[in-house]
């Protein structure tokens, strides 16, 4: 128990990512290549949206091992799990999400999750985890923790399972559009005997009927609803991208940016100008030329002049740099939801990789908040500016 708590690792496998230090038995060090797959999946996850199995589905189209696999084959270590059949080494979803809940990866060792009932049980338990036994900064961490704690949040809507163990299709995207509270799953039979599946709000059927109203909405026609407006969105996006090439590949580009530097030029001219002008300003009030109140006031509108230009230059820089950033961005997100295109049913990780929220409202309407929208409404208003003048800044 010493040993858990000043943080010395004891147990006899490393998680994936980690092997046990040779000076050290009870220090863990970074094993190189498992944790440049442990990095991936964070990544993954965080920065591509991807949903668990597809991470599964990239990971083993590019022949990497699981961690059962790759401690047997790789680190020939002894290792076995129950729970992978002989010679099974693909990946699945729960081995995914278990990396990335496992703080692990940021430098933590955390023990003493389970435990032996007693010593007549020699049954293992789960110890409830306000008893677990974490210690921070004990190793080298794999991941920062501001990427760990997105990863966090996004898993977070993953967490959501029916009562037979399964996760549903829209587990923690669903919501009131009135009071905010995750929709519920119901089911109903109509007249004719047929069960089906709607979504009613949370806070009706949990808390009041006078804090909220129902906001049901049929399983089916929220399916197909999404669907319909997913295809709307992907073929907006498409149409979105070949825009945004044609204009790359005219001349408006180049003479957006030729304009706002020859604009640019003549305001720093303009302003070297005025900064001469304070200067002879202050030479001709100690030759008597003007009086004290004369050079106060010329000084103060000089002044004022060259202010309002270096507001003008750092507007002008910020428009170039948002054109350069709009079209050198990374279309990767589009890409994804081009892979999309033909889509012609809803599964779970379509529904997480496009979709951020979605509110339900009373009149059975949705709306749907897609990922990405503020990259696309960037990109929409850079090719509704390239039809403005540039001059229209100043």
């Amino acid at each position: 128990m010493e040993e858990k708590r000043s943080g010395e690792f004891v147990g006899a496998f490393p998680s994936y990512g980690y092997i046990k230090s040779p000076e050290d038995n009870h220090k863990l060090i970074i094993d190189k290549e498992s944790a440049e797959i442990v990095r991936k999946i964070f990544e993954w996850k965080v920065n591509e949206g991807l949903g668990n199995l597809s991470i599964c589905h990239r990971l083993n189209d590019m022949g990497v091992l699981n961690p059962t696999g790759y401690k047997k084959k790789k680190l020939n270590q002894n290792y076995n799990n129950s729970g992978i059949m002989q010679e099974d080494y693909s990946w699945c979803p729960s081995t995914v999400r278990n990396i990335l809940k496992n703080d692990i990866y940021i430098g933590n060792v955390t023990q003493g999750k389970r435990r032996v009932k007693s010593y007549k049980v020699h049954k293992i338990e789960q110890v409830p985890e306000d008893e677990w036994i974490t210690v921070e900064n004990m190793h080298e961490p794999i991941v920062d923790k501001e990427l760990f704690e997105k990863a966090q949040e996004l898993r977070k809507i993953d967490t959501r399972i029916q009562d037979n163990g399964t996760l549903t299709m829209w587990a923690g995207i669903l919501r009131c559009s009135d009071c905010g509270r995750a929709m519920h799953k119901k089911y109903c039979k109509n007249k004719s005997g047929t069960v089906y599946e709607y979504y009613i709000c949370g806070t009706y059927r949990k808390k009041s009927n006078k804090l909220c109203t129902k906001h049901t909405i049929k399983a089916q026609e929220l399916e197909n609803a999404v669907l319909e407006i997913a295809k709307m969105h992907i073929e907006l996006l498409v149409d979105t991208e070949k825009l945004l090439e044609q204009i790359n590949k005219s001349n408006t580009k180049k003479l957006a940016n030729e304009n706002i530097e020859n604009i640019k030029k003549a305001k720093e001219k303009e302003m070297e100008k005025l900064n001469n002008l304070k200067r002879f300003l202050y030479e001709d009030w100690k030759n008597e030329h003007i009086t004290k109140e004369e050079y106060l006031e010329y000084k103060q509108k000089y002044e004022q002049d060259i202010e309002k230009i270096k507001g003008i230059i750092v507007n002008l820089d910020k428009q170039k740099e948002k054109q350069e950033e709009i079209v050198n961005v990374n279309n990767l997100w589009i890409e994804r939801f081009k892979a999309y295109k033909n889509i012609t049913k809803l599964d779970r990780d379509i529904i997480t990789e496009l979709i951020d929220y979605i509110e339900v409202h009373e009149n059975k309407k949705i709306t749907i908040h897609f990922k990405f929208m503020d990259e696309l409404d960037k990109i929409l208003d850079y090719i509704d500016n390239e039809k403005v003048s540039v001059s229209k800044v100043v």
